[in-house]
């Protein structure tokens, strides 16, 4: 069973940076496409950001281009979302997912329907 667990969340004022981490355990992350994600209470799960298995292609939601990146570290089984110059618009629940695909485009990075493995999220909350 594959295990993801996010951590790194708190509160940050606005222009703050922030670097979530989501470990696996379990299974290798280095098979595995892995996206980001965030949600709001009464909205969909919104995708942010994800990046691919095999050649670190990576993706970002036009909202936070620019601001924040997606890395992973093979070795530590480890994937991380640095935030950068934060917005209260940026607040809400992020999670990690992981999933395998053929091919990872914009609309997987989009659509959380399309992954099947999930942390349990941590909140990042950006206030002044």
């Amino acid at each position: 069973q594959l295990h993801l667990v996010e951590s790194g969340g708190g509160l940050v004022q606005p222009g703050g940076s922030l670097r979530l981490s989501c470990a696996a355990s379990g299974f290798t992350l280095d098979s595995y496409a892995i996206g980001w994600f965030r949600q709001v209470p009464g909205k969909e799960r919104e995708g942010v950001s994800c990046i691919s298995h095999s050649d670190g292609t990576t993706y970002y939601t036009n909202s936070v281009k620019g601001r924040f990146t997606v890395s992973r570290d093979n070795a530590k089984n480890t994937v991380y979302l640095q935030m950068n110059s934060l917005k209260p618009e940026d607040t809400a629940v992020y999670y990690c997912a992981a999933e395998i695909f053929v091919r990872v485009s914009p609309l997987n990075c989009a659509l959380y329907t399309t992954w099947n493995s999930w942390g349990q999220g941590t909140q990042v909350t950006v206030s002044s």
